[in-house]
């Protein structure tokens, strides 16, 4: 398992655009993908999870990935919150 934290810069935090770009991604690996904010996890592949979450500007999140993939979708999905979120 691969855990790393991710404090969200986008002033509008995790919204439907951003939101299903990120399903899309975490939906390229085998590995369950994991998003935890304030003690509620959601499973990175299902839209209305994450949305679920109410991820505002400045909340950090955790992101776990659990598989055989798991060190690859870790560092893609990093890459992709730094890009876009």
């Amino acid at each position: 398992m691969k855990t790393f934290a991710y404090t969200i810069t986008d002033p509008l935090g995790i919204h439907a655009r951003p939101a299903g770009q990120l399903v899309k991604k975490c939906s390229e690996f085998e590995s369950a993908v994991t998003i935890e904010k304030d003690g509620k996890s959601a499973d990175a592949k299902r839209i209305f999870g994450i949305m679920g979450l109410a991820v505002k500007q400045g909340n950090e999140i955790t992101v776990k990935t659990d598989g055989s993939d798991e060190s690859e979708a870790a560092d893609a999905i990093a890459s992709f919150l730094r890009e876009n979120l």
